[in-house]
């Protein structure tokens, strides 16, 4: 699959030049939990992303670098099963909050979202966690009592999203709608590239 990684340009040209050194994001408040993002088949969506960050001084030259991966084993959100799951671990981490005398975070708008699109997503976030958590535990148990283990960790984590208003009045389709991918296994990414020029063709 092609996706692509907005970022700053001299984070671009590091993961060209050395496409083994993967950052994974660790905020608290990542929609899909912790991981390399990318914005599947969406050069724009990342790049106004990046415009974005600039535009908060958290970079300097808006860039996009392409991403060659595949999902491998995916906690894919588009799919009902997974969503359905997702649920039960947050019944589980909401009972875990309650015996340990600790407030669930909140997702949260930014003050700025006029749509109010829950952008700092820290309940989604910690949720999300809580579940590869719980399933690499039980890996390990299973792995020391009986060798061998039924469950297995996932590759990647695939959400689709809805936000920055209404294309028109009455729209159901919004602006900034997009798939996200978050890559936690990185050996799922088999390379970089920098994305071409669009050309107009006679």
């Amino acid at each position: 699959m092609l996706g692509f990684h907005g970022c700053d340009e001299s984070v671009r040209n590091e993961l060209i030049r050395n496409p083994d050194n993967v950052k994974k994001s660790q905020e608290v408040y990542d929609w899909l939990g912790n991981g390399f993002y990318v914005w599947e088949n969406n050069y724009d969506r990342a790049l106004n992303w990046a415009k974005d960050k600039k535009d908060r001084n958290k970079v300097d030259v808006p860039s996009v670098v392409g991403v060659v991966y595949h999902l491998d084993y995916c906690l894919d959100f588009t799919d009902s099963a997974f969503t359905e799951v997702l649920v039960d671990y947050y019944n589980l981490m909401k009972k875990d909050f309650f015996l340990a005398g600790k407030t669930l975070p909140t997702n949260k708008d930014l003050p700025h979202d006029e749509f109010h699109d829950k952008i700092l997503r820290e309940l989604d976030c910690a949720v999300i966690e809580y579940l590869h958590q719980r399933i690499d535990e039980k890996i390990k148990k299973d792995l020391a009592s009986q060798n061998f283990s039924e469950l297995k960790p996932f590759d990647t984590v695939r959400g689709i999203f809805t936000e920055g208003g209404p294309a028109f009045d009455g729209a159901g389709i919004q602006l900034k709608n997009h798939i996200q991918i978050c890559i936690r296994n990185l050996n799922c990414i088999k390379g970089f590239f920098i994305p071409r020029s669009k050309l107009k063709f006679k």
